[in-house]
C-alpha cells in the first residue's frame, strides 16, 4: 500500500480523532508534484546549479558541521558526562538534520555508496543522542542549563524561544527525506520515537502549548503521510490551533512585535502578514498542509488572505519577502528598502514552499508566478556559483561596504547562525519535484527545463520529453508518449508576465507593454489558447510521439513599483521573463546612482556563455545589467536593482 494510499484510512481506522468527525478520511492535495526521483533534468540554467549542490554544498556543509562541534556534541549526549555543549544557540542540532535532509534528497537521483555510508555513520550517532523516552535536545541532554540562549529551566518551559518542538520538526524531514530515498528506517525511527512522546505531552488531554518557531506542523504532516498515522496529523492540527489562544501561558512576543512568533491571532483570524518572516512562511505552510489532509475552507480563506496582503504590499520584485533586520520581520505596508533589505534566504525558500502548496491547493497558476520568480531570483542569490558562499540577508541594493550580510558586504562561508545555508542544501535538491504535478485527468507544466519526466494519470503512464532552453529562450518543445493512447488534459503555465503581471498582484507592473498571447501548436498545428486559472488546456487522446509547441514572449519589461515604496520612487528595474537583472559597479560606465535610464534608451539582451557561467544580459548604455542571482561572484562591490528614470 502506498503512502498516498495509507494517508485514506479513516480516524476510526487510526483510533485517534482530536476533535474530528470519526468518518473523517484523511485526504491530500488534489493535485500532487510529479515526485524528482521521476523527473531528469538536462537543462544549462538549473541543473548546474542542483549538481554544484550535491558536488560540493552538501559535502561541504556536512564537513562544517564536524569542524563546528555540532556533530560532536550529538556523540556528547550519548556519553553524559564527557563534556558541555558547545554551540552558541539551541537549534544547533537542525544543521545536522538539513545536511542529512539535502544528501538524502540527492541520493534519490545520484546513486552514492560513499555519501550512502557516511549517513549511515551520521545517523547512528544522532540515534544515540536521543533520550530513552524519545527526547532529542543536545543543549538540554549535555547543558548546563542558562549555558545557551533561550533555554527554559527545564523541558518545554521556554517554547517561545527554546526551538525545542522546531528542532523536532527538521527531524521529522530529514527522517522522511532520508526513508524515501534509501528505503531505511533508521531516522525514521528516531523520529517516531520524537513525535510518539510529543503527541504524549501536548494535546487536548495534555499540555496546551506550541512551538514559538513554526515548522513542526508542516513536518508533522509529513510524517503522517510517510507513515500513514493520522495521529501526527491531528497533532499538526493541534499545534496550529494554539497559536493566539493565550489561556495559560502568555503571548508570544519579540521586543514590540507581537506578531514575531505568529501568535498574535488565531490562524483562522490571520489576514495580514507580520512578524518574523521564516515563521509566517513555514506557518503558512503547516496550515496549507492541515487544509489538505484534513480539509478546512476556514484555513483556506485565511491563507489567501494572507497571500494577496504579501503580494500587494510586502514583497520585494527579487521575491524576497521580510524587509526589517530588526525582528527579521515583513515591517509595514510598502516599507521595502532596497540597501537595508532583509529579504532572509530561508524566508524565500520558504515563500516557494508556500506557493506551491496554494497551488496544489487551489490549481491556480497565480502561486507558481511567485514561486518562479522567487526561486530563480531571490533564492539562487543566496548561494554563490561555486558553491562555497552565501548570503543570509538580500539587498536590492548595496554601496559595497555596508555589512548587510551578518556584517559582511558578500557571502559568507558559514555563519554563527547557518540556517541558510544548511537550508539551501536541503531544498536545492527538490527543485526537480516543482515541474509537473498531476491530479485527477490532469498533467500540469508548472516550471520550463529542459529534461523528461514520468507521470500516471487515469491509470496510465506517460513520459514527458522537454527541450528548452528557458528562462533564456522562450521556444518549449514536449514530446509526449503514453504507454498507449489515452486522454488526459495537458495544462501548460501560461506566466504572468507574458501578459505583464508580476508577482501576482499590483506592487509590480510592467509599463510600455500591453502583453501578447503566447502560441501554441501540437502536431505543427496552431491552436487557440483555451485558458484555465492561468493554463492553457489541451484536452485530446494522446498518442506516442505527440509534439507540443509553446512559444513564450520573453519582452524585457520596464517595471516601476508602486509609489508608496519610498525608496523606489522614479525608479525602474528590468526584468526579462521571469528574470530579475541588477547592475554591479563594473559593469557601469559611471557611479550606479547617476545611471539615467530613459523612455527611447536601446537596452539589448544578448547571450554570454563565457559570463557567470552563461547567462543572458542586457547591454544599455551606460551599463551592462546581469541577473540578480548571480551578483557578487566577481568581488565586491555596489549592485543596484532600481535605476533612476530621466527626469527625476
Amino acid at each position: 500500500m502506498s503512502a498516498r494510499d495509507l494517508n485514506r484510512r479513516t480516524a476510526a481506522d487510526s483510533g485517534a480523532t482530536g476533535g474530528l468527525a470519526p468518518d473523517h478520511t484523511v485526504t491530500d492535495y488534489l493535485i500532487t508534484p510529479v515526485p524528482c526521483r521521476a523527473v531528469h533534468l538536462r537543462d544549462g540554467f538549473l541543473r548546474p546549479r542542483l549538481e554544484t549542490n550535491r558536488a560540493v554544498t552538501i559535502p561541504s556543509v556536512l564537513d562544517t558541521c564536524e569542524r563546528s562541534g555540532r556533530v560532536a556534541n550529538l556523540r556528547r549526549a550519548a556519553r553524559p558526562g564527557t563534556g558541555g555543549y558547545t554551540g552558541k544557540m539551541p537549534f544547533e542540532d537542525t544543521d545536522v538534520y538539513k545536511a542529512i535532509e539535502g544528501a538524502s534528497g540527492t541520493l534519490s537521483a545520484h546513486a552514492d555508496p560513499d555519501l550512502d555510508a557516511r549517513l549511515d555513520a551520521l545517523i547512528a550517532v544522532v540515534a544515540s543522542a536521543q533520550e530513552p523516552d524519545g527526547y532529542l535536545y543536545t543543549c538540554r541532554t549535555l547543558g548546563p542549563v542558562g549555558a545557551v540562549p533561550f533555554m527554559g529551566p527545564a523541558r518545554w518551559s521556554n517554547l517561545a524561544m527554546s526551538h525545542e518542538l522546531y528542532n523536532c520538526g527538521h527531524l521529522y524531514d530529514a527522517a522522511c527525506a532520508h526513508f524515501e530515498a534509501t528505503g531505511k528506517r533508521s531516522l525514521l525511527e528516531v523520529a517516531l520515537k520524537s513525535a510518539e512522546l510529543v503527541c504524549r505531552e501536548f494535546g487536548p488531554r495534555a499540555r496546551h502549548d506550541t512551538c514559538g518557531h513554526p515548522i513542526i506542523e508542516m513536518a508533522l504532516c509529513r510524517l503522517s503521510r510517510v507513515t500513514g498515522n493520522r495521529r501526527f496529523l491531528e497533532q499538526a492540527r493541534f499545534f496550529l490551533e494554539q497559536r493566539g489562544r493565550h489561556d495559560g501561558r502568555g503571548l508570544y512576543r519579540w521586543a514590540d512585535d507581537d506578531g514575531y512568533a505568529q501568535d498574535h491571532l488565531p490562524v483562522r483570524e490571520q489576514r495580514e502578514v507580520v512578524g518574523h518572516a521564516v515563521r509566517a512562511m513555514y506557518l503558512f505552510c503547516g496550515m496549507a498542509d492541515v487544509a489538505a489532509m484534513a480539509p478546512d475552507p476556514t484555513y483556506v480563506d485565511a491563507l489567501i488572505a494572507l497571500w494577496e496582503d504579501m503580494t500587494r504590499s510586502k514583497i520585494y520584485l527579487t521575491g524576497g519577502v521580510g524587509a526589517r533586520h530588526k525582528g527579521e520581520s515583513f515591517g509595514r505596508a510598502f516599507e521595502l528598502p532596497n540597501e537595508t533589505a532583509y529579504a532572509e534566504t530561508c524566508a524565500a525558500i520558504g515563500s516557494v514552499m508556500w506557493n506551491r502548496r496554494m497551488f496544489l491547493l487551489t490549481g491556480h497558476a497565480r502561486y507558481l508566478d511567485v514561486m518562479e520568480q522567487t526561486l530563480y531570483n531571490r533564492i539562487l542569490s543566496g548561494v554563490s556559483l561555486d558553491g562555497k558562499a552565501f548570503f543570509y540577508s538580500n539587498p536590492l541594493a548595496s554601496d559595497g561596504t555596508f555589512g548587510f550580510n551578518q556584517g559582511s558586504p558578500c557571502r559568507q562561508p558559514w555563519f554563527d547562525v547557518s540556517c541558510c545555508p544548511t537550508s539551501l542544501c536541503r531544498f536545492l535538491p527538490t527543485v526537480p519535484g516543482y515541474l509537473y504535478a498531476a491530479g485527477g485527468e490532469d498533467i500540469y507544466v508548472t516550471l520550463y527545463a529542459e529534461g523528461s519526466a514520468e507521470v500516471r494519470v487515469g491509470g496510465v503512464a506517460f513520459s514527458l520529453e522537454q527541450t528548452s532552453r528557458f528562462p533564456w529562450e522562450g521556444e518549449i518543445r514536449i514530446v509526449v508518449k503514453p504507454q498507449e493512447p489515452a486522454r488526459a488534459r495537458l495544462r501548460l503555465r501560461i506566466p504572468g508576465w507574458v501578459q505583464g503581471r508580476i508577482l501576482g498582484g499590483d506592487l509590480h507592473r510592467a509599463v510600455g507593454w500591453e502583453g501578447t498571447a503566447a502560441d501554441l501548436r501540437v502536431n505543427g498545428k496552431t491552436l487557440p489558447l483555451e485558458m484555465d486559472n492561468g493554463f492553457a488546456v489541451l484536452d485530446r487522446t494522446w498518442a506516442d510521439g505527440d509534439i507540443v509547441e509553446l512559444s513564450l514572449p520573453l519582452p524585457l519589461l520596464r517595471v516601476r513599483c508602486d509609489q508608496r515604496v519610498e525608496g523606489n520612487v522614479g525608479r525602474v528595474a528590468l526584468q526579462r521573463g521571469p528574470i530579475v537583472f541588477c547592475v554591479e559597479e563594473n559593469d557601469a560606465s559611471r557611479a550606479l546612482e547617476s545611471i539615467r535610464i530613459g523612455p527611447a534608451d536601446v537596452i539589448v539582451p544578448r547571450w554570454e556563455p563565457e559570463l557567470l557561467g552563461g547567462v543572458v544580459a542586457l547591454e544599455g548604455p551606460e551599463f551592462v545589467a546581469v541577473p540578480y542571482a548571480t551578483w557578487g561572484n566577481r568581488g565586491t562591490g555596489a549592485m543596484a536593482v532600481w535605476l533612476r528614470e530621466w527626469g527625476d
